[in-house]
């Protein structure tokens, strides 16, 4: 039976712990959480009533703040924390890695100081171990995946990316469930820029609702900022396809219009006039978009990548600028070709 660890008991950490308890392979499953109190909660109650209420953790699974007590003879060790805590909880783990163990980050975002993806954080970690090739035993699994939905057991496809392909066969058989479906992808890069730069696009797509406009401009948006993302993913060296698939369009489409994304939500509140935050003060679970948004355009600059529909939700959320403003500026740029 394969032993897996999860790190992070949000509503997606606690949303793969449950899914993977169901998938076709037996697994042994720790879910840490950073929180002590929540720990002992989802152990004692079997439910995580503050992330992802209402969705019973099987009797397989078996929830832990000790982080090597979590990660002790685990062969998959999966990362689902927000990005902005991504190293220091690598980090905390490092002691009790072992040669043997392969990683996946679950996690869609970059980290705000250094513009990094998180499979480069993980691998900059497992360096200091004087680990060899860490990226190697990295893989990324991203795409449209409410965590709500996927836990209830709705069919849900995503990708799962590493530059080894026997590693990502490996983790593809071992993940993949009924109602979850992996596709492989070696392009990395890709799907964790995807990951990342949709849900600043959902951002736009919620104010353009909290304004109360229509589906022209949610139409329109959704087509220039996947023209953005893929500007910057092939500047990058990503390939064009991946931003058309599962990881790009779909969780793009998804976390624009699905009324369960966090980003969307926030875009709307701010649409609606209210302060930034206040709508995160209300809000237990993270929404990537609004520290992703900085790191992005720091990236695109760069690499000299216009992004507007980007530039503009940083504006929103960092200096002032209202919705309303933001979408005239867009609408004000000169004219161009497609």
């Amino acid at each position: 039976m394969t032993r897996i660890a999860i790190l992070g008991a949000g509503s997606w950490g606690t949303a793969l712990s449950v899914v993977l308890s169901r998938a076709r392979k037996p697994h042994e499953i720790s879910l840490w959480a950073r929180n002590a109190e929540l720990a002992e909660t989802l152990q004692r109650q079997r439910e995580n009533t503050v992330y992802l209420k209402g969705v019973r953790l099987l009797d397989g699974i078996r929830a832990t703040h000790d982080m090597a007590k979590a990660i002790a003879s685990a062969q998959i060790v999966i990362g689902a924390m927000p990005s902005v805590h991504a190293r220091a909880v690598y980090a905390q783990a490092l002691p009790s890695i072992t040669k043997e163990m392969v990683f996946v980050s679950a996690t869609k975002g970059l980290e705000p100081e250094t513009h990094l993806r998180m499979s480069l954080v993980l691998a900059q970690v497992l360096a200091k171990a004087g680990a060899a090739e860490p990226s190697r035993r990295i893989a990324v699994l991203s795409g449209p995946s409410f965590a709500a939905e996927a836990a209830r057991g709705e069919p849900t496809a995503v990708v799962l990316a590493g530059q080894e392909p026997s590693l990502s066969a490996l983790l593809q058989e071992e993940l993949s469930g009924p109602s979850f479906r992996l596709y492989t992808n070696d392009d990395v890069l890709g799907v964790e820029l995807a990951g990342a730069m949709k849900n600043v696009i959902a951002i736009a797509a919620g104010a353009c609702r909290g304004l109360g406009l229509g589906s022209n401009p949610l139409a329109a948006l959704i087509t220039r900022g996947l023209a953005e993302m893929m500007r910057l993913a092939a500047a990058l060296g990503a390939r064009p396809e991946t931003l058309s698939g599962l990881a790009g369009l779909g969780d793009l489409v998804l976390t624009c219009t699905g009324a369960l994304s966090r980003n969307r939500h926030v875009g709307m509140e701010l649409g609606k006039g209210r302060r930034l935050l206040e709508v995160l003060a209300e809000m237990r679970m993270v929404a990537e978009g609004v520290d992703t948004a900085a790191p992005l355009l720091a990236l695109a600059r760069e690499h000299g990548i216009k992004m507007p529909i980007a530039e503009q939700v940083d504006a929103i959320l960092h200096r002032g600028q209202s919705p309303k403003d933001a979408i005239r500026e867009i609408m004000d740029r000169p004219l161009k070709r497609e």
